[in-house]
């Protein structure tokens, strides 16, 4: 492939709804620039985009995937993002580098939660938009519905610039709004001009309407012409279109039929036409000088210093690693020398290429502007920028999706342990919202991700590509013990067995601290020297060791007060190994007689959800021993609700709340405090323990 210039460069995710058609439309484009001969299909497992084994057996995307394809002299680089949920650290990937977004639609399945969550993330990160509603061959397809939905939700920065034409049931063609003309396809994915059907004439004076009046809003002197009755020129339209796309105020909608490749045509016309360039692009990168601590300004300019990000991570144990970067500034040669400021090291890129699905091709340097991939880069991780060692930059790191849902991973086999530690450290580098941890209170390893899917999916590829299984299961719970009354006890340790024996004894009170963040507090009120001072160390270290595993289900203890008031200890046989012995003993018939509780974790939960979902959600909450503290309206129609919930009561939260919301539902949380477990837990979670312990 060629080399490109910054201003012939558009970078475009690919957004959407799981299964609304962006890999097809992906394919469909790659048929129309040439770059295969035949489309691939989704069913068959033969398209460009899902080549993963994993991606062909569910035959959906896992991961995105980056797509360059050439159109009038313009290297479009194509980011086909996942459209289900559980993989949105993928698709915040591709967010993360576009300069254009094209939401992809299905007209049948009409406006679906997938794509109102890509155009919020659009907002939110100031990204121009076009909207493709795909599909329009299907029996049930209804593009005005579509249209219909899309104002309701977005409002008047819709904008549809097509309007299919149907001829006996079947969708032949579209009307061009903005030259106000007919398009009848050909068998290609061309066309012939034809007439505006007189069914669509309505619709176009509507929408010729909106596009000219979008048109005026761009300057004084349009907006002049506009009420003089004077006709835009073409150019006046193009140009100032393309200033409304580029600045969010304005969405084109577009038609087609991937599957039979009509309608890629006009999406790469109008990304070509509509879309920033890398230089032009309102999207905006925060950075420093790492040398200075200056900020220092993104321009997308070759003549600038080296400014590269790493967006992306393939660890593959055939192909090996490959950094997937895009130039922010400068440009980026097949024989750099690039400095990672991260780890204050410097490395030397071997080769650069250009990525098209699971190809590579080598290139020889990429302009500002471009994306592309760095093979082998030892240091370099997802979120690191490579510039030149004299001109140190930062580029901020992206904030991908935090991961709430977590599961007790184990090996299948014994012995696999460091093999596995190894596979899961290669998938967390290449997804951001994969995190795992060994949680050594519990004894278990804990995997974190996004939901049920996506860890799913971990298992299965561990296993293909990794050549090891592990097992997911419900994980154990951070639960702490504590008392609520006091007890008075003594603690009497005596051993003979020929020479010196072993002689320890204490008295000692144990009560509540009244502080359940601490795990106890020790206190001497020793008179008369019936324990003599050398040994209270002693009898701490018995009280160090024991809150370490408390006596009722074996979890840490916390809240206690220990006081040691008497005592009595042999001249010969005393030592510091008898009190500590002596102590472990009060500490447990204390504990035991002193009511013993179990305290679970409770977390602050916030769960963002559209209005109409408010009174369900609470519900849950409520059977879910939760208390709601309240709610607050956070957007039009979205409503924030707080409450506090046992942890324990949140596994598997993330599938309920989406199944519940449709799919709108979010939720985050974060460790608040310890309270008292109701009784009926409390004996669940103590027989369990004494079991897991008997086993």
């Amino acid at each position: 492939m060629n080399v490109y210039k910054t201003e012939n460069i558009r970078n475009v995710a690919l957004l959407g709804h799981g299964g609304s058609g962006k890999t097809t439309l992906v394919e469909s484009m790659a048929l129309t620039t040439g770059i295969i001969t035949r489309m691939g299909n989704i069913n068959d497992g033969n398209t460009i985009s899902d080549f993963d084994k994993e991606e062909i057996k569910r035959k959906f995307s896992i991961s995105t995937i980056l797509v360059p394809v050439e159109f009038n002299g313009v290297k479009i680089n194509v980011l086909d993002a996942p459209g289900y949920f559980d993989f949105v650290g993928a698709t915040e990937e591709a967010v993360s580098v576009c300069d254009g977004a094209v939401i992809v639609i299905n007209a049948k399945s009409g406006l679906e939660v997938g794509a109102i969550k890509a155009w919020n993330l659009c907002e939110k990160y100031n990204i121009p938009k076009m909207i493709y509603v795909s599909g329009m061959d299907d029996v049930n397809a209804d593009y005005y519905t579509v249209i219909s939905s899309l104002k309701e939700q977005f409002g008047n920065k819709i904008a549809p610039f097509h309007i299919p034409i149907d001829e006996g049931g079947q969708f032949v063609g579209y009307v061009n709004v903005i030259r106000k003309a007919g398009r009848k396809f050909k068998a290609d994915g061309s066309y012939d001009v034809c007439d505006v059907p007189a069914d669509a004439q309505a619709h176009l004076d509507e929408y010729r309407n909106m596009i000219d009046e979008a048109v005026a809003e761009t300057s004084e002197e349009l907006m002049e012409k506009y009420f003089g009755g004077e006709e835009f020129t073409l150019d006046e339209i193009y140009s100032a279109l393309k200033e409304a796309v580029t600045g969010g105020d304005l969405v084109p909608v577009m038609v087609g039929s991937s599957i039979k490749n009509l309608g890629a045509k006009m999406v790469l016309e109008n990304i070509e036409r509509y879309f920033p360039a890398p230089n032009e692009s309102p999207v905006k990168k925060h950075a420093v000088n790492a040398k200075t601590d200056e900020e220092f300004e993104l321009t997308c300019d070759p003549t600038k210093p080296l400014a590269t990000y790493v967006f992306k991570t393939i660890m593959d144990p055939f192909i090996g690693k490959y950094s997937v970067v895009k130039v922010y500034s400068g440009v980026l040669t097949s024989d750099d020398q690039v400095f990672n400021a991260a780890t204050d090291e410097s490395e030397k890129i071997s080769k650069l290429y250009i990525k098209r699905g699971k190809n590579f091709e080598e290139i020889k340097e990429l302009q500002a502007g471009d994306i592309g991939a760095i093979g082998k880069l030892n240091l370099a991780k997802t979120g690191d920028t490579l510039s030149r060692k004299d001109t140190p930059i930062i580029i901020d790191k992206f904030e991908y999706s935090k991961p709430y849902t977590y599961m007790k991973y184990s090996a299948v086999n014994k012995g696999e342990e460091d093999k596995i530690s190894q596979a899961l450290q290669k998938l967390c580098a290449e997804d951001q919202t994969l995190k795992t941890m060994n949680d050594e209170e519990n004894k278990q390893s804990l995997i974190y991700g996004i939901g049920d899917q996506q860890l799913d999916v971990v298992v299965s590829k561990m296993k293909d590509k990794y050549k090891v299984d592990i097992t997911l299961d419900k994980p154990a719970f951070a639960f702490r013990e504590t008392i609520r009354k006091s007890a008075d006890v003594q603690g009497k340790h005596k051993k003979q067995s020929g020479g010196h024996g072993q002689y320890g004894d204490v008295r000692m009170i144990f009560e509540p601290l009244g502080n359940t963040e601490k795990a106890y507090e020790f206190e001497e009120r020793v008179v008369g020297g019936s324990v003599p001072k050398n040994f209270f160390p002693a009898v701490e270290k018995g009280l160090q060791e024991c809150v370490q595993r408390g006596p009722l289900a074996n979890y840490p203890v916390v809240g206690v007060k220990a006081i040691l008031y008497d005592g009595s200890y042999h001249p010969v046989d005393s030592n510091e190994m008898s009190f500590k012995m002596a102590t472990i003993l009060a500490f447990k018939k204390g504990f035991m007689e002193a009511n013993p509780v179990l305290l679970e974790p409770i977390v602050s939960l916030k769960v963002t959800v559209p209005d109409r979902f408010t009174g369900d959600v609470m519900g849950d909450l409520n059977k879910r021993r939760g208390r709601v503290l309240g709610s607050n309206a956070v957007a039009p129609g979205i409503t924030c609700i707080e409450a506090d919930v046992p942890n324990s009561e949140l596994y598997g939260y993330g599938t309920v709340l989406r199944s519940m919301t449709g799919g709108f539902g979010d939720f985050e949380y974060e460790f608040s405090r310890y309270e008292q477990a109701p009784a009926d837990v409390q004996q669940k979670e103590v027989a369990a323990r004494h079991t897991d312990d008997e086993e």
